[in-house]
């Protein structure tokens, strides 16, 4: 997708695991100077209490969402490309759930895109999480 200001932007929701490299190269440019990405990983606890498991499930506009949020970070004036992909099923504790790059030509603006991008993503998309707990209970999380 091409942003509004001809940058590329890139988002996907999948139930493959998300590949980091392949991200960083769908944002390398010529012009650019740095690439900031991140990688959201299911963690162990939460708020104190073990984790063993968990399952995003996404709502049927989640991808154009995402794809929403990147475009719109794409297209400020210092941003080159973005890609970003969140991953919906269940996951394992240390598997990657969601995964955003972005390049610019100073480093400064990719880690200021970048940060901007992840927390769009995080308010905006509708994905909820099911956590079950190492006691057998669980809770869903940004769920409405």
């Amino acid at each position: 997708m091409v942003s509004p200001a001809g940058t590329m932007a890139h988002g996907t929701v999948t139930d493959q695991p998300l590949d980091l490299a392949a991200h960083e190269a769908a944002v390398a440019d010529r012009r650019t100077g740095a690439i900031v990405s991140f990688q959201g990983v299911v963690r162990d606890h939460d708020h104190g209490r073990p984790v063993t498991s968990l399952e995003y499930e996404g709502h049927p506009s989640a991808e154009a969402v995402l794809r929403e949020v990147a475009a719109e970070i794409a297209a400020e004036p210092d941003v080159y490309a973005v890609a970003v992909s969140h991953r919906i099923g269940p996951l394992e504790i240390g598997d990657v759930a969601l995964v955003a790059a972005v390049s610019t030509a100073h480093r400064a603006a990719a880690f200021a895109a970048c940060a901007r991008l992840v927390d769009e993503v995080k308010a905006r998309l509708p994905i909820w999480k099911r956590q079950v707990f190492a006691d057998g209970t669980e809770e869903w999380v940004n769920c409405p």
